[in-house]
């Protein structure tokens, strides 16, 4: 019987420096320009454009293992959608957040309306493998249609200001874009938000509102749950 290959087969860097670049590049608001500097400060060179691949190349490949591991989040699902401009054209980024804040999965799309709505909550269920207890959006009609049609038995609430949860979520959504001097394809925003929202949940900890000891040991928790996803 073959052994099979390391995920790292045939990079000449070891898997720590890999990783740790991936993780920077995603978990920070960098360019691949400050994470090569970051290397390079550690004695590490390394282009911008090996970084570059790498990170399209592992990313995802972490984002399926971290994936499995989390299993299903949380049973109330905050939607909302966001317009972003790609190369002149505007698409529409729709989030899907839990009631801690966890991203649960994104779709980018060209319109917003029930079919676009009815593919993203097929997305979410197919993603999730169970239809969530409460379902929060905003008062837009193709949410209310595609619920109607796919997921009837949920309740649906449509309360001013109850969907800020997922509103906010956006936020390092456009931070990265003004860092990106804008995303050049959906499909590399795709790629690139689906990475990005997993690395998130895992380190996003809510700092201010727990003790540092507790903090101190979630954080250490995610660095070995890191580890353990970037193995060899």
């Amino acid at each position: 019987m073959k052994n099979k290959k390391s995920l790292y087969h045939g990079y000449r860097f070891p898997q720590e420096i890999i990783s740790h670049t991936v993780w920077l590049y995603y978990r920070f608001c960098l360019r691949l320009r400050d994470v090569e500097e970051l290397l390079a400060e550690r004695g590490i060179f390394v282009t911008y454009e090996s970084i570059r691949q790498w990170c399209n190349h592992f990313g995802p490949e972490y984002t399926r293992a971290l994936k499995k591991r989390s299993g299903r989040l949380g049973d109330s699902w905050y939607l909302d959608e966001v317009f972003i401009k790609i190369q002149g054209e505007r698409h529409y980024l729709g989030r899907a957040v839990d009631q801690d804040g966890d991203t649960i999965d994104i779709l980018m799309q060209k319109r917003r309306n029930k079919q676009a709505a009815k593919r993203f909550f097929r997305k979410l269920l197919k993603g999730q493998c169970a239809s969530p207890r409460r379902m929060i959006t905003d008062k837009l009609k193709s949410y209310s249609a595609a619920h109607r049609e796919v997921m009837p038995s949920v309740t649906h609430s449509t309360k001013q200001y109850e969907n800020n949860r997922a509103e906010v979520s956006h936020e390092p959504t456009r931070q990265r874009e003004r860092q990106m001097l804008r995303f050049k394809s959906a499909g590399q925003e795709q790629r690139f938000l689906t990475v990005h929202g997993e690395i998130g949940n895992l380190f996003r900890l809510g700092r201010h509102v727990i003790r540092a000891i507790h903090y101190r040991k979630f954080r250490s928790e995610a660095f070995s749950k890191w580890q353990q996803v970037t193995c060899a």
